[in-house]
């Protein structure tokens, strides 16, 4: 938490210098943005046993929890907020790991499917043990109440940056 210090000394010298800075919206901005970073060198650290990296373990994830086990490139975009361009390269790394398979679609062969294989469903049920641990860890100091609270103000503010 050293770094945020520091950013806040930065911010109070940004804010004298430009008062209409709207300062609690900036620190809130800054704090989401490093607990994002912790939570994915976290994340990474715990996949890397593992050989996968966070946006990979997130695509796998949302495969996983998909009832059909099957999503087209673009809904695996929309699910895991990443840019067309880099579901190819993350599709194409997990494809050659063997933990997905791509086919076209019976419907429209024009439409691609990607799926989960055996393999990278073993993985994730090997993974998940120690992704729960963590996850329990990173909200650890939260009560239950804290957590439901910042569920709903974390869904409010997501809500208010998509309009």
């Amino acid at each position: 938490m050293a770094d945020f210090a520091s950013a806040e000394q930065r911010l109070a010298v940004t804010c004298r210098r430009y008062p209409d800075l709207p300062r609690r919206s900036l620190t809130l901005v800054r704090l989401v943005r490093h607990i994002h970073k912790l939570v994915h060198d976290a994340a990474n650290a715990t996949l890397k046993p593992y050989g996968l990296n966070h946006p990979e373990y997130n695509l796998l994830m949302m495969l996983y929890g998909t009832p059909s086990g099957t999503m087209s490139p673009s809904e695996l975009a929309d699910a895991a907020g990443e840019k067309s361009a880099n579901i190819t390269r993350l599709t194409n790394e997990l494809s050659d790991k063997g933990l997905i398979a791509r086919a076209a679609s019976a419907d429209d062969r024009r439409k691609l499917n990607v799926s989960l294989t055996p393999k990278g469903l073993a993985l994730i049920e090997r993974l998940l043990p120690d992704i729960c641990s963590l996850l329990v860890r990173q909200v650890r100091d939260l009560t239950a109440a804290e957590q439901t609270q910042l569920d709903k103000l974390l869904k409010k503010f997501l809500s208010g940056l998509a309009n």
